[in-house]
């Protein structure tokens, strides 16, 4: 694993991982809805079933089948079961609490993703962002609550997503230096599939209304190009610069929260929030001026 990364477009990879937020935030919201009447293994199945429809359009634009073959099947396979995993966690805790706490907690993986960046990709972390990540979990902690009555079943499944997303996150980052975003994308939607196929033979289906029909082959629609543009970005920019962003989805999911369930965030959550916000958005700045600056030493 070296430190450098398959492509260098930082621009780029900023604008596909908010891309990614804002779809992914629509998607979770209706997961949320969809929670209350289906199993959770269901909303993974459409969610990754309809999701191979935009998949196999990527894949398409990217060069056909042939970009599906891969020297690094071992990779791809710890990249699927921690997926798999992470998925299931966050469904869960999104069914089970506010979607604005829910998205905070989640939002540990990308201090997580930071600090894993380090050993696992050999990237430089420095003291300013090291700072900032410790603070944003304090954050975090604000939120989550830990030993108070406060602290849910949901909280728990969301902190194991969080920290599957960033073992997977920082997987993706390495696989993205040798095989195409399409590819990577593809076989995490198909294992999947898979998996969720095997939870809804053994623990049953719940036929869905056609209404419901509908909004669930969205969530997999979403969820196919939400996972893709965060392929791309990760694969076109360092983690510790494109991580922070996906902090706008507790903002985004606080204003559909309120508007759809009139969730309210307590004192205690706002402020961790902020913190969270707060500690996401000087990480992003600082990293955008240190890359500003190394282009004026070598110019």
């Amino acid at each position: 694993m070296t430190n450098q990364p398959a492509n260098e477009r930082p621009v780029f990879g900023i604008g596909m991982m908010l891309g990614s937020v804002t779809v992914f935030a629509i998607m979770d919201t209706l997961v949320k809805w969809l929670a209350a009447d289906y199993p959770i293994y269901q909303l993974m199945f459409f969610r990754s079933a309809v999701a191979m429809l935009p998949v196999s359009f990527f894949i398409a634009r990217a060069g056909g089948l042939r970009i599906l073959k891969t020297q690094h099947l071992g990779l791809h396979l710890v990249r699927c079961t921690i997926g798999v995993g992470a998925m299931f966690s966050a469904f869960t805790g999104i069914s089970l609490m506010p979607l604005a706490d829910a998205m905070a907690i989640f939002h540990s993986a990308p201090i997580l993703m930071t600090a894993m960046s380090v050993p696992l990709l050999k990237e430089v972390v420095g003291i300013r962002r090291w700072a900032a990540v410790i603070i944003g979990f304090i954050g975090v902690l604000l939120v989550v609550k830990p030993g108070t009555e406060v602290f849910s079943h949901g909280a728990i499944f969301m902190v194991a997503a969080a920290f599957f997303v960033a073992l997977t996150s920082n997987v993706i980052r390495v696989l993205g230096r040798y095989d195409d975003a399409a590819c990577i994308t593809f076989y995490f939607t198909l294992a999947a599939t898979l998996a969720s196929s095997i939870m809804s033979l053994i623990w049953g289906w719940k036929a869905p209304t056609m209404g419901d029909t509908l909004l669930l082959m969205l969530v997999g629609v979403l969820g196919g190009c939400g996972q893709y543009l965060m392929t791309l970005s990760f694969k076109n920019a360092e983690v510790g610069l494109v991580s922070p962003l996906k902090y706008l989805m507790i903002v985004f999911g606080g204003i559909l929260g309120f508007l759809i369930w009139n969730e309210i965030p307590d004192t205690f959550s706002l402020i961790g929030i902020m913190i969270i916000i707060s500690s996401g958005v000087y990480t992003m700045q600082r990293e955008a001026r240190l890359k500003r600056q190394k282009v004026v030493t070598i110019s």
